[in-house]
């Protein structure tokens, strides 16, 4: 009875199991693991490996020169991108200053490397060993936009 409805529908699953699929290598994204970037007085460079197998982040302000590897390096994959954290600076109070670098998903294809921009976020975190002195916004941001590029590199 139905047959007639069947027979094209066998014919357009046995065509479509014809059509060419690409490799698998095709549609493989390659993902940067080192990042190079600056801005106004600021230069980052983060690598997610090294030759002993730890992340690695170099930042440089007008003040100072940090290099930071493995736990120092604290990572979160958010929706908006990976944000990387770095402790800049503490103070005696227990006070301290972060600097987080938000990393946008680079997908570079068949190249080794792709210019992005994006945003580093310097954090002063404020705190008092006198409790009535932490009272209200205890954190406070600066952000700075940041260029440069991410490269897929092997070490």
């Amino acid at each position: 009875m139905k047959t007639k409805t069947l027979i094209p529908l066998l014919t357009l699953g046995l065509s479509l199991t014809t059509i060419p699929v690409l490799p698998s290598q095709a549609l493989a994204q390659q993902i940067p693991t080192l990042y190079e970037l600056q801005g106004e007085g600021i230069k980052v460079t983060y690598s997610t490996t090294s030759f002993d197998g730890t992340p690695r982040l170099d930042y440089q302000d007008k003040q100072q020169i940090l290099n930071f590897t493995g736990d120092q390096i604290r990572t979160v994959g958010l929706e908006i991108g990976t944000l990387v954290t770095v402790t800049t600076g503490k103070t005696i109070d227990g006070s301290f200053t972060t600097f987080s670098l938000l990393l946008p998903a680079v997908n570079l294809g068949q190249s080794n490397q792709a210019k992005i921009a994006t945003n580093g976020i310097t954090t002063i975190n404020r705190f008092s060993v006198i409790t009535k002195f932490n009272q209200g916004q205890t954190q406070i941001y600066r952000t700075t936009p940041l260029i440069g590029t991410a490269q897929a590199v092997q070490f």
